[in-house]
């Protein structure tokens, strides 16, 4: 989870003095930290390397206080008050809010071939495998922005990179700019309108067969690797029945990172979203430890002011801008102070407090929610007078 998103929550988490803990399987970074060159991340026009911009951001996390530790995260139980994650040297760790930042890992096609010679010419990732390959060939399989921007970075070490596409020809998928410099480089070969069929080799990639998809004609071309850029799978196996997740088993959250549990938020490539790139996979990290800081607020607010007073509770939401809601706060003011020490009286600004009041369901002010050893026992919404109010604490009471 120590991707982009894990990094920048860290950052936001540990800023706000947040115990913050960050548990990485491997290397941080994720899949930002294998991409060689990153031209479109705001503030670098140069551009920047992915391993640089990660580890920036690791120091960055760490100067806050963030403790990075080396965890492979197996199973969770998310449902109660505090969160449990497990991993697979046998450690639990506890929290009262938890982001998931699991990251996806490269789509295979499993094609014929393919498992076989993973590591031995069949790669998912330029950056780790380029110079395995210096003044070889090698095949790129894919034509979004990741297949054509590693195919570029590939021409550094291969002497000839062929990129198959399955569009018609001049057809791509990724943005112009990378379109026009790999059209532009002389290293860089294309099949269009075709698909990968096979790979072959004896302990190494040695050709490839090739599927014309409008003829159906096969073609065998020699080489000496294959690299996949055919889009991610999420890694959400673990949170299977946790939280929901869409037909692809992408984490569905909505704008503030809330997942379908309470106080569990997902950010980066693992969550339902419009663009899986390194800067919104920032920007989510930043939103769920935002989101997060203040849903443990709003949580230890209700523990300190509603759950642990005994006695009744009359939690009333309001706004300062609507005058109905005001005159009720003065109302019941005064019958706070009739009722005596047994009955207290809690303010909720409901245009500051979207956790209450989506927890409890307030869906007009002014509305009261009586509170008895922290469990709601009753509520009136709307106009209400001090004599309503004293009935409903004597039944409570």
């Amino acid at each position: 989870m120590g991707g982009l998103a894990g990094l920048a929550a860290g950052v936001y988490g540990a800023r706000a003095r947040l115990k913050t803990v960050i548990l990485e399987k491997g290397s941080t970074g994720g899949q930002a930290a294998t991409t060689e060159e990153l031209e479109n991340y705001p503030g670098f026009p140069g551009g920047t390397t992915g391993r640089g911009l990660t580890k920036a951001m690791e120091d960055h996390a760490r100067s806050f206080g963030t403790e990075i530790k080396k965890e492979n995260v197996i199973d969770s139980d998310l449902g109660g008050e505090t969160k449990v994650i497990k991993t697979k040297s046998g450690n639990e760790y506890r929290a009262r809010a938890v982001v998931l930042a699991s990251g996806a890992h490269p789509r295979s096609l499993k094609i014929k071939g393919e498992k076989e010679l993973t590591g031995k010419g069949v790669s998912y990732c330029a950056t780790c495998d380029a110079d395995f390959f210096e003044e070889l060939e090698v095949v790129v399989v894919g034509n979004g922005d990741a297949a054509v921007e590693e195919a570029i970075y590939l021409t550094k070490f291969a002497d000839q990179v062929t990129i198959i596409v399955i569009h018609d020809q001049g057809i791509l998928d990724c943005n112009k700019q990378s379109a026009e410099r790999a059209f532009a480089n002389p290293k860089i070969h294309w099949v269009w309108s075709s698909v990968l069929e096979e790979i072959k080799g004896d302990g190494i990639v040695e050709s490839v067969v090739i599927k014309n998809i409008k003829t159906g004609q096969l073609t065998e071309m020699e080489t000496n690797g294959v690299f996949f850029f055919v889009g991610t799978v999420p890694n959400t196996d673990f949170l299977q029945g946790k939280v929901d997740l869409d037909e692809k088993g992408y984490i569905m959250t909505n704008e503030r990172m809330e997942t379908s549990v309470s106080g569990v938020y997902a950010a980066g490539d693992a969550r339902v979203k419009y663009l899986r790139q390194v800067v919104t996979a920032a920007a989510d990290g930043a939103v769920a430890a935002v989101a997060a800081e203040r849903y443990l607020a709003e949580e230890e607010f209700f523990k300190k002011q509603v759950s642990d007073f005994d006695g009744a509770v009359m939690a009333v939401f309001w706004a300062p801008q609507d005058e109905e809601s005001i005159a009720a706060v003065a109302l019941l003011e005064k019958t706070a102070q009739e009722l005596g020490d047994r009955v207290k009286l809690v303010k909720i600004d409901a245009s500051r407090s979207e956790v209450a009041v989506q927890r409890y369901q307030v869906t007009t002010i002014p509305a009261v929610l009586f509170f008895v050893k922290g469990e709601v026992a009753a509520r009136i919404s709307g106009q209400f007078t001090a004599i309503e109010i004293k009935e409903q604490i004597a039944d409570l009471l």
